[in-house]
Formats: C-alpha cells, sequence, structure tokens
C-alpha cells in the first residue's frame, strides 16, 4: 500500500508545489519561525527601513557580508532532489518557491517560479542593473577590511548574528553605474511580488488538479493566498509540514514528517 502522500500525488497529474524554508533546513539554511508557526527571531528587516534609513543598510550588509559565504555555498538536499525527480515524471505543473537560495533550479528542477526573487542577485533600485551578489561580496569587502574576521552564527537567508556591534563605520556601495541604492533582488517584508510574477502563478493555479505544501507554514501571505484559491477552487490540497500551517483548516491531508524522508520515494531506487 503507497503513502497517504504517496497516493496523493500518484492522483495528480499537474501537481501546484509551493515550497519554504523547511526545505532547505537540511542544507544548513535556517528556518525563521517554530512549529507553531511564530517567530523564533526577531523578524527580518522590512523594505521601507531598507530604503529609508541609512542605518539599516549599513546593518544589513554588514551582517551579509559574513552570511553570504556560508549561504552561497550551500548544496541541495534529498527534498530538492525528490522535487527534481517529480517533475522529471511529468507530473508537475510548476513549483512555486517562497525559498530565495536557488537550491530547486540546482537540484534539477525546471519548472520554478521564485515567488520572493533570488539572493544571489543584487538589484539597482534606480537604473535596475543586475549584479552577482559573489561580485558585490567583493566589493563589501574591498570597502570594509577586516569585517570578515568577525565571529557570527549563522542565520536565516544570508545573514549572520551580529549583536552589539556599531556598524556606523560600515561602508555601503552605490550603484557603480547610477549611484542608487543596491539591493538584494528579493521581496522584502512590506515589499509587494512583483504582478507579472503573480499572474504567472495564477495561470498555473488554473491549470493545477492538485496542490502540495512542502516546509512551510504559510504564514505570509504571499504564498498562503494561493491554496486558499485553490481550497476555493475545490482542488485537493495536501501540506508536508512539521508544525502548524496557516492552512491547516483546508487540508484534506496533513503529513507532519521531515520533507527529505517523506519524500523520499519519489527517488530512484
Amino acid at each position: 500500500m503507497p503513502s497517504p502522500l504517496a497516493a496523493f500525488i500518484d492522483r495528480a497529474q499537474r501537481l501546484f508545489v509551493l515550497t519554504g524554508a523547511g526545505c532547505s533546513t537540511d542544507s544548513g539554511i535556517p528556518d525563521y519561525r517554530d512549529a507553531d508557526g511564530q517567530w523564533k527571531r526577531t523578524p527580518p528587516v522590512t523594505y521601507q527601513a531598507f530604503m529609508g534609513e541609512p542605518a539599516t543598510r549599513q546593518r544589513y550588509w554588514a551582517r551579509s557580508l559574513l552570511g553570504w559565504p556560508r549561504f552561497g555555498q550551500a548544496q541541495p538536499n534529498g527534498t530538492h532532489a525528490a522535487l527534481a525527480a517529480l517533475e522529471a515524471r511529468g507530473q508537475l505543473e510548476v513549483l512555486l518557491t517562497q525559498n530565495v537560495d536557488r537550491l530547486h533550479q540546482r537540484a534539477g528542477s525546471r519548472a520554478v517560479i521564485d515567488l520572493h526573487g533570488r539572493l544571489d542577485q543584487i538589484r539597482c533600485m534606480g537604473c535596475e542593473l543586475r549584479i552577482p551578489r559573489e561580485d558585490f561580496q567583493h566589493l563589501l569587502l574591498a570597502h570594509n577590511p577586516g569585517w570578515d574576521q568577525l565571529e557570527a552564527a549563522q542565520a536565516p537567508d544570508g545573514d549572520a548574528d551580529l549583536d552589539d556591534m556599531d556598524f556606523s563605520s560600515f561602508q555601503v556601495p552605490a550603484c557603480p553605474h547610477c549611484g542608487s541604492i543596491l539591493k538584494p533582488d528579493v521581496v522584502f517584508f512590506g515589499e509587494s511580488v512583483p504582478r507579472d510574477r503573480v499572474a504567472a502563478v495564477q495561470a498555473h493555479l488554473a491549470q493545477a488538479d492538485a496542490v502540495l505544501v512542502v516546509g512551510s507554514s504559510l504564514m505570509v501571505y504571499s504564498g498562503f493566498r494561493f491554496v486558499q484559491a485553490a481550497a476555493s477552487a475545490g482542488l485537493p490540497v495536501a501540506a508536508l509540514n512539521l508544525g502548524r500551517t496557516r492552512a491547516d483548516a483546508l487540508l484534506n491531508l496533513k503529513i507532519a514528517e521531515p520533507c527529505a524522508e517523506a519524500l523520499a520515494f519519489l527517488l530512484p531506487a
């Protein structure tokens, strides 16, 4: 007898998969929330604070200088491999990820939409220039010698914990083309997902026949709204997550197991 999760996936011909931070914890990237969906730590910086306060940008980039190397070197794990195998089976409509680590793509997934953008790319908020994050790391190091020698614990999404530091001397490079503010090419809290990206997700959802949530509490509305829309349209919805999700009342199936373990059946024997 197949497991309930295997049976759910087998019944789907066009599965809409939505993934969250729980997919990447086995790759060494910490998540934000506990089993009850509450913040484990101070919430991330907001778009308004980042854009409006030079001191916030100094603090953000100082911590990112230390957090990026470990984040950038993270490798896909069994969950990413299993979802790439699901796509290879021809049952995937789209993989919508709330993560910004690009590990799904590195594992071989192709039908991916990065709902919240990608941390490996920097965007100029003035001229829209894009710069690889690794190149920007060299700029940060050149402007701030010695900062990379500080000790800091890793935090979610390329952040690092630097407590009780004075960031006032930290130099934040401006756009080399126009001099404007540079920001990670990700959707910060308080910032809207681009409309064309939302429209693309909605188009895929309209073609799907089932929804599977993997490793997300869905506490952020930008992802939850698609599950809400799916349930309203009568699509069966399953979630694989160790803790509570915002959509628990909408689910047809809930599996509280580690993601890689629960999806291992998708991998070649």
